[in-house]
């Protein structure tokens, strides 16, 4: 059995699972000041995500760990090559999370106010560079013989890249916008229907030109579906087919995932400076006992994670609205 694709495909997966299950609460945080009316549509909005964001996170820990461990080379340039971007989503996620648990520890509209502009920016930050840094890694970076990242902050804010961040932002905000009709209930589901209706005409034309310009082989054919994923989701949204809808914009979410990786393959970290200088799954890899050991525990724990995070999405599968949310304190 090869052990470095087989975990490059599990660190693939890893990636999807969360952009596709983050990205929804990153749309829902974002659009906090744009379907909100007042602070009991907002607390129906934050509601509608408090059992699951912390949860979603998860995949990018474990992504993030299985790369440290079946991949060092590739954490090590990746992370390094990527650190300002990387800095500013760590704080904005550590921003967001704490703005979560404190917004309704304050009793006044200043308090709240203060931490919703925290979770909107935590939502939106993240959303943008995770596809900076993704669209980066398909186009590679400056980078010697010795695996070390030389490109510049401002390198890494090229066109192609730019257009990767506005993709998965704007994206996101459509994700969570479907998220919201299907999980909330009075008038913030009606305004994320409208606005879902609307934001395809900007989402479309993005990943159209995104797919275009990155998909090769079979990566182009799965990005060309999630452009037909994208049109059948609008299309659901519009007839009020909030599940299906749904499921059109995780569809889509997760092939331009399979997009970037199957793009990307069989590098992790492709030079601009030499070609040869690229990392691979084959010059990146942890020896076979690392990755021997790491998919027997992943045999072992993998199930009982994915068990538990469905067992909580069926929990907490009702819709939210105005009437559940009490009266403030």
């Amino acid at each position: 059995m090869d052990l470095p694709l087989v975990w490059f495909l599990a660190i693939a997966v890893l990636w999807t699972g969360y952009f596709v299950l983050e990205g929804f609460d990153f749309g829902v945080g974002a659009l906090l000041p744009v379907l909100a009316r007042d602070d009991t549509d907002r607390r129906v909005m934050i509601n509608s995500i408090g059992p699951v964001w912390d949860g979603n996170e998860v995949w990018l820990i474990t992504a993030v760990g299985a790369t440290f461990a079946a991949f060092p080379a590739w954490y090590a340039s990746m992370l390094s090559g990527f650190y300002l971007p990387v800095l500013l989503i760590l704080l904005a996620l550590i921003g967001r999370g704490v703005a979560f648990e404190y917004r309704g520890k304050g009793d006044t509209a200043r308090w709240r106010a203060r931490w919703d502009t925290v979770i909107v920016l935590g939502s939106a930050i993240p959303a943008f560079l995770w596809g900076l840094i993704f669209a980066n890694l398909v186009r590679g970076l400056e980078m010697g013989a010795d695996h070390v990242v030389t490109a510049s902050v401002f390198a890494l804010f090229n066109g192609y890249a730019v257009l990767g961040g506005l993709l998965t932002l704007s994206l996101f905000l459509l994700h969570g916008a479907v998220f919201l009709a299907l999980k909330t209930d009075g008038p913030v589901r009606v305004r994320a229907r409208a606005f879902a209706g609307r934001s395809v005409l900007v989402v479309l034309p993005l990943l159209v030109a995104f797919v275009a310009w990155t998909g090769r082989g079979g990566a182009l054919a799965a990005g060309v579906v999630a452009v037909v994923a994208l049109v059948a989701g609008a299309v659901a949204i519009r007839r009020g087919r909030e599940g299906w809808a749904f499921t059109a914009t995780a569809v889509a979410v997760g092939l331009l995932s399979v997009t970037i990786f199957g793009t990307l393959f069989p590098e992790v970290l492709p030079s601009t400076t030499d070609p040869a200088f690229s990392l691979t799954i084959a010059n990146a890899a942890s020896a076979p006992y690392t990755l021997t050991v790491m998919s027997w525990v992943a045999l072992v724990f993998l199930p009982l994670v994915l068990g538990y995070q469905a067992w909580s999405y069926w929990v907490f599968r009702k819709r939210v609205g105005r009437d559940h949310i009490p009266a403030a304190h």
